[in-house]
């Protein structure tokens, strides 16, 4: 059945969908019932026209400025770089931070083609010349080319005398020396905070 065929094929490029989950969703939605099924193309459809980046920090937005964009409690002075718009939902999940975001829509990636200018870089030094920033965190994620892209940044934001930092990396809570594995560790190692003050 060819159209069946290219659902499944559809719904494989799905992240975390191999060809076995996009048969089963196939076949449950076939099965489903049909308002439901067109109430989910519509949303779909829905999501795609009303959801874009915000025009200051990329993060997705149905207005021109999301929310944390507008929020005049937001401190000006932090701006925490991130790689993709889910990343800023992680962090505010924490409660953690009051700061502002900036979304780079990736990592730098020579060999996927990926140089500075396919990302938001330039929008992200233009933000850092007009904000009253004091410290930018890099919260790249921890692979080769997350944390090539936040030297990178360093590199830029360095000469504005604006302070950078990168999230802590090393051992979760509660986990076990002889179970971590050896890059973690000699991250965790490097990365040592001082207990005392001499």
């Amino acid at each position: 059945m060819k159209a069946l065929d290219e659902l499944i094929a559809h719904l494989a490029k799905l992240p975390g969908l191999g060809k076995k989950s996009a048969s089963r969703i196939a076949y449950y939605l076939l099965k489903a019932d049909p308002q439901y099924v067109q109430n989910l193309a519509k949303q779909l459809i829905h999501v795609r026209e009303r959801i874009h980046p915000c025009k200051e920090c990329g993060s997705y937005t149905e207005e021109d400025l999301c929310s944390l964009c507008t929020d005049p409690t937001r401190d000006r002075s932090l701006i925490c770089v991130v790689e993709q718009p889910p990343d800023v939902e992680v962090i505010e999940s924490l409660r953690e931070y009051r700061g502002l975001y900036h979304v780079l829509m990736g990592v730098l990636s020579p060999l996927e083609g990926v140089g500075p200018s396919e990302l938001r870089i330039s929008k992200l030094m233009e933000r850092l010349r007009s904000l009253p920033v004091k410290e930018v965190i890099i919260a790249t994620n921890p692979t080769l080319e997350g944390d090539t892209t936040a030297l990178y940044l360093v590199q830029l934001i360095e000469p504005l005398g604006i302070r950078t930092s990168r999230l802590a990396l090393g051992l979760p809570v509660g986990g076990d020396l002889e179970y971590a594995d050896r890059l973690t560790l000699a991250r965790a190692l490097r990365g040592r905070t001082p207990l005392s003050r001499n």
